[in-house]
């Protein structure tokens, strides 16, 4: 007889299932490791979740998927469809997050979710690491004091706000602006990573430590991470400096504008001439 599940856990691997089929995955197997940690993952269709069920793989490549895996959607490197209209498959991901309860940001204080915004046919897209006071009161990410230094590098860079996508790793304030936690992360992560899928940018730019180690998976030091492209599911990453550490420490506002000229040599962008 199958395992009962907690009502919170099946939404999560209701929500992870949907995640994946929207990639164009639907098959799935479970690997044997503790007893404790896994739970196999069916169809959409099938009401239960099975612990000892397996599903024949009907596909060319075969795709684990497993619900108590941190980096599960990370580690994802499977070629899919994205939605012909960008707009719409944002708005669908919008309707899908909700007025979200998954984590436990929305008992903290959180005044609304903070979802994205910008161009949804956006070549270049920053991830930042999470909404602050600003951002919770309008619903809009980068939009404080970070966010107008964000609007600066950006016009450095010969090109809009409105030309970029921007959102952030976790959509809603972690109390008094602390750094999001691990679970945190891992909960919203999916929904970012489809807006990735959607929005289909050339380049993305991981603005600090969180979203650089939460996107690749990797724990090193800003030193490490910065100055070289990452292959992120299909698309070119470089990481730098969060506008709020630029706030904090201004001197590193000149390394920050070497990584923003690789990003542009990718792109193609020349910056606008000095009047």
């Amino acid at each position: 007889m199958g395992r009962v599940l907690d009502p919170q856990i099946k939404r999560a691997v209701a929500d992870r299932i949907r995640y994946y089929n929207e990639l164009g995955i639907y098959d799935f197997y479970r690997r044997e490791t503790s007893a404790n940690l896994d739970a196999s993952l069916t169809p959409p269709s099938s009401s239960e979740i099975q612990p000892e069920e397996r599903e024949e793989m009907t596909r060319t490549k075969r795709v684990e998927a497993r619900a108590s895996s941190p980096s599960a959607a990370v580690e994802l490197r499977a070629s899919s469809p994205v939605d012909a209209d960008p707009v719409k498959g944002l708005k669908l991901i919008r309707e899908d997050l909700g007025d979200c309860t998954r984590c436990k940001l929305h008992k903290q204080g959180r005044k609304q979710i903070v979802f994205g915004v910008g161009n949804p046919r956006a070549d270049l897209m920053f991830v930042g690491e999470g909404p602050g006071a600003d951002e919770d009161e309008q619903g809009e990410p980068f939009v404080g004091r970070a966010g107008q230094l964000l609007n600066n590098m950006i016009k450095a860079m010969g090109i809009q706000r409105e030309d970029v996508y921007i959102a952030n790793i976790v959509k809603c304030r972690p109390p008094g602006n602390r750094t999001p936690e691990r679970d945190e992360c891992e909960t919203c992560s999916p929904f970012l990573l489809r807006q990735i899928e959607v929005v289909n940018p050339k380049v993305i730019v991981a603005l600090g430590a969180v979203a650089a180690k939460t996107l690749l998976a990797i724990n090193a030091p800003m030193s490490d991470l910065r100055g070289h492209w990452y292959d992120f599911r299909g698309h070119k990453l470089a990481v730098t400096y969060h506008p709020a550490f630029l706030l904090r420490d201004p001197r590193q506002k000149k390394e920050a504008w070497k990584d923003l000229q690789m990003v542009m040599k990718e792109l193609g962008l020349k910056a606008p001439a000095k009047e």
